[in-house]
């Protein structure tokens, strides 16, 4: 199968958050003691041709099977980051607000559900969704067909979060830069050109109160060069470079604390595949493979 065979197909929205999308429903579909995330909303939010091949292999059609175990070999261990991902980030959020955070800002939210399916944070922390205008209108159509109206705890934005104008935009629609605030940046970073990475972050640590903290995930500066040592690093490359979202930013190997350090963080936690195969793969998971390639990393606003 080549690589172009595996892609989605970009039209009027993203693929990306479409294939995100596809990867928590393929794992919210596993027995409840054995799937690593579960978002019961994602569904909605996968076109006819992704909703059909997921029928397929629940059926267990064998040429859909045949597929996705293709899939599983070309990129191995993505799948598992992936949903391994989106449990550590719930799992940070269920901390964060435990910890009294006010204020939750998802950046390039594409698809996230976060805000409709995490129990307790629609009661206690006011949610800004952000993304482009063409992404976030079928976002909001999906949630009005879900829910039958947009609910109160949440702004959608429409802005590039690269740009000097986000904090701009979240201000002008209610965002307060003295409240505590969790920053999720999920699947994103690698997307934006290093000035964009570094305006963010800066923006991010001048309008934002004590206790605020982000979250996001990383890649090492050899999987945006194209000179990754692993044959899966240089297959994800030139797959997204195909699909017209090329990767921008990475993070040379070891460098991520100092990194963020220099930035105005502190408490800064890496988080290897290493440390999330271990938290999560166990049991009846134990077997299953992760791609050392995905990092997550999460720190707090020095004040």
């Amino acid at each position: 199968m080549k690589i172009s065979e595996m892609q989605i197909k970009r039209k009027n929205t993203s693929g990306t958050a479409e294939e995100i999308a596809f990867h928590r429903v393929i794992e919210s579909a596993k027995a409840e003691e054995e799937r690593i995330c579960y978002d019961p909303y994602a569904i909605y939010f996968i076109g006819p041709e992704l909703l059909k091949f997921f029928e397929a292999t629940a059926c267990n059609y064998p040429e859909a099977k045949a597929r996705l175990k293709e899939m599983y070999r070309l990129f191995p261990g993505t799948q598992n980051s992936i949903v391994a991902r989106v449990r550590y980030f719930d799992d940070y959020l269920q901390d964060s607000m435990a910890e009294g955070i006010k204020q939750l800002v998802i950046l390039g939210a594409g698809y996230d559900t976060r805000a409709y399916r995490i129990e307790g944070l629609k009661e206690k922390v006011k949610v800004f969704e952000v993304d482009y205008p063409i992404i976030q209108k079928v976002k909001i159509e999906k949630i009005k067909e879900i829910f039958g109206s947009l609910p109160g705890h949440v702004v959608f934005i429409n802005a590039d979060v690269g740009s000097e104008e986000l904090f701009k935009s979240l201000l002008e629609q209610g965002y307060n830069p003295s409240e505590r605030t969790l920053f999720i940046m999920e699947g994103l970073i690698y997307y934006i050109p290093p000035e964009g990475v570094e305006n963010l972050l800066s923006s991010i640590v001048q309008n934002s109160g004590p206790g605020s903290r982000i979250i996001f995930d990383y890649f090492p500066q050899s999987m945006v060069d194209g000179t990754c040592e692993l044959e899966v690093g240089n297959l994800i490359h030139e797959r997204v470079k195909q699909s017209g979202e090329p990767f921008k930013f990475g993070i040379t190997d070891g460098t991520i604390e100092e990194f963020l350090k220099e930035r105005g963080f502190s408490h800064i936690q890496n988080v290897t595949s290493e440390d999330y195969k271990k938290a999560y793969f166990y049991g009846k998971n134990e077997n299953r493979e992760v791609c050392s390639l995905y990092s997550f990393v999460h720190a707090m606003v020095e004040y």
